[in-house]
């Protein structure tokens, strides 16, 4: 993509962890950021951190499209384009299958699957303006199956065979679509504290050099699917 600090970029589950550390990436590359998250705290929380000049926050479940058409509408209004959108939002529940609840099943489909799907319906026709980039945050989950994920699993990778397919539909339209597939990141996620013992992890902030690495390729090339883990495993 050319000329990066006039880009608008969305991004969902954007208060913490993987998004926010990708927000801070875009926004000091110089383009602005609009991110979202479930509830008014923790959009209010997450906001504190970025530049209120050149970002803001939107609460929207990702479990809704109401919510989704609505988030790109304001994002729209406020900057006039939209450029960029990482589906980011997750969740997610470990327990063996026969253990895990049809509550816990849900919502890792609602929000996992489901989410990716109704982000990109709501800002798919502003992405055909701009020639823009959507991108997913799956995981290496979603094509390496382990005991006691079979709900995670399910959700991942239907995420990896939603923006393949996706990848095809659009790129007529010169809109690049990319699922990124991290292993272990240092986050919150499923309810861990990052801390010293988690050096060796991803951090989040390497996730957004990768967003950005991506943004600065020539428009001729996609990487459409990525892999990406730690360059060594945990010694602990």
């Amino acid at each position: 993509m050319k000329d990066l600090k006039s880009k608008v970029v969305y991004i969902t589950g954007g208060t913490k962890g993987i998004g926010l550390g990708v927000a801070k990436t875009l926004l000091d590359a110089g383009m602005r950021v609009a991110i979202s998250g479930r509830s008014n705290t923790s959009v209010e929380e997450g906001i504190k951190s970025l530049d209120s000049n050149r970002a803001f926050g939107i609460v929207s479940d990702v479990c809704t499209i109401e919510d989704e058409v609505n988030a790109v509408k304001k994002v729209v209004e406020k900057w006039g384009q939209l450029d960029i959108v990482l589906a980011n939002a997750g969740v997610g529940n470990f327990a063996p299958i026969d253990e895990m609840t049809d509550e816990q099943w849900h919502q890792m489909i609602d929000t996992n699957l489901n989410g990716v799907f109704h982000t990109l319906k709501a800002s798919v026709e502003e992405l055909k303006k701009t020639k823009g980039y959507y991108m997913t945050l799956a995981s290496l989950a979603g094509t390496n199956f382990f005991a006691s994920g079979a709900g995670y699993n399910a959700s991942k990778f239907g995420v990896v065979g939603f923006t393949q397919a996706a990848m095809l539909d659009l790129r007529k339209y010169d809109i690049k679509v990319t699922t990124i597939m991290p292993g272990s990141v240092a986050t919150h996620f499923n309810n861990h504290v990052p801390d010293d013992s988690d050096a060796w992890k991803i951090q989040p902030e390497d996730i957004g050099q990768l967003v950005l690495d991506l943004l600065k390729m020539h428009p001729r090339t996609l990487p459409s699917k990525i892999e990406v883990r730690p360059t060594r495993p945990d010694k602990k």
